[in-house]
């Protein structure tokens, strides 16, 4: 099979009949197998009425229904452990993904060797208070990812090597952050394409601007952490822990000292528990202890939870 389609919807019923036929048209034009895999998000509308009809006049069509709204991450998951095309290409339901992209952005990864290839919504049509802190986003997770080459992390239009989503894991909200997530897994020849953004022609949006930026921030620092420091928090923690315990010490043995100074040599003195200095030291042996444990018990946790990725799907096709 060519492609693999893999749409994460939530209440876009008013949308999937123009999108099934717009994907089916464009697949058809250029000859290409396919599968079309939508994932329904728990929508409260009709949206998975629509999709059983579809699959019933298609067999293209595939189907994952959860119980409840889980959020786009846990959508593409489910979509990318079924899905079966050498490439596979995610988009957004709500036709402001153009499926017209679909030739250029297989091309690029079959011909041109790409393992992903990223849409860059060059000029859109959201409001200020949604591009706004897009471009703040895309700015941080650049420099911090270092992939400089991309514009726009977050465009649901993406097209990928069916080995790329298979060694991957998108979990939480971290489909912000997938070019990221294939690089820390080995996939280093990541691309761009500007794409055709389209006005949205039903509903509203469903991801919050300035609410996604924070969220977002909070994201990319978890996930440079861990693909820094995720096998081995010992590195960063004990290496804290002991320069807070080491220093400490210091304090310590320094206020100890000038007690016995004083002493030896007649001098007026204090009680060591007198001394502010004896209390902050104090207080770095004990954190930098606990950090110590923390980064000990890290190496002994291991990061992945059984049940992270554990989503109940209700019906599918």
């Amino acid at each position: 099979m060519d492609i693999s389609v893999v749409v994460p919807l939530y209440n876009e019923a008013e949308s999937l009949p123009e999108l099934h036929a717009w994907i089916e048209r464009v697949m058809n034009e250029n000859g290409f197998t396919y599968e079309i895999i939508f994932v329904n998000d728990g929508s409260t509308d009709a949206s998975w009425r629509i999709i059983e009809e579809l699959s019933q006049k298609s067999e293209s069509v595939k189907g994952i229904k959860f119980r409840r709204n889980y959020g786009k991450s846990p959508a593409l998951y489910c979509g990318f452990k079924r899905a079966q095309g050498d490439v596979v290409i995610t988009m957004d339901a709500d036709l402001q993904d153009s499926p017209d992209e679909i030739p250029e952005l297989y091309r690029m990864i079959t011909q041109e060797g790409y393992d992903l290839v990223s849409g860059y919504k060059q000029k859109r049509y959201d409001p200020l208070s949604k591009t706004i802190p897009t471009k703040l986003f895309n700015a941080t997770a650049r420099k911090v990812s270092g992939i400089h080459n991309l514009h726009d992390f977050n465009c649901g239009l993406k097209a990928y090597r069916k080995e790329v989503v298979k060694n991957i894991e998108v979990y939480g909200e971290m489909h912000r952050y997938i070019p990221y997530l294939a690089k820390n897994a080995g996939f280093s020849k990541i691309g761009e394409k500007v794409v055709h953004h389209q006005a949205r022609k039903f509903g509203k949006t469903k991801f919050g601007g300035w609410n996604r930026f924070f969220n977002g921030y909070l994201d990319l620092i978890s996930l440079w952490f861990l693909s820094r420091f995720g096998l081995k928090p010992m590195h960063v923690f004990g290496l804290l822990g002991s320069i807070m315990f080491f220093l400490g010490f210091v304090a310590v043995v320094g206020v100890g000292a000038d007690k016995l100074y004083s002493l030896h040599h007649g001098m007026p003195y204090r009680l060591v528990t007198d001394s502010p200095y004896f209390y902050l030291a104090l207080t770095m042996m004990i954190i930098g202890t606990q950090l110590f444990l923390a980064g000990f018990l890290g190496e002994l946790i291991s990061r992945n939870s059984a049940e992270r990725n554990n989503y109940q799907i209700e019906k599918e096709i």
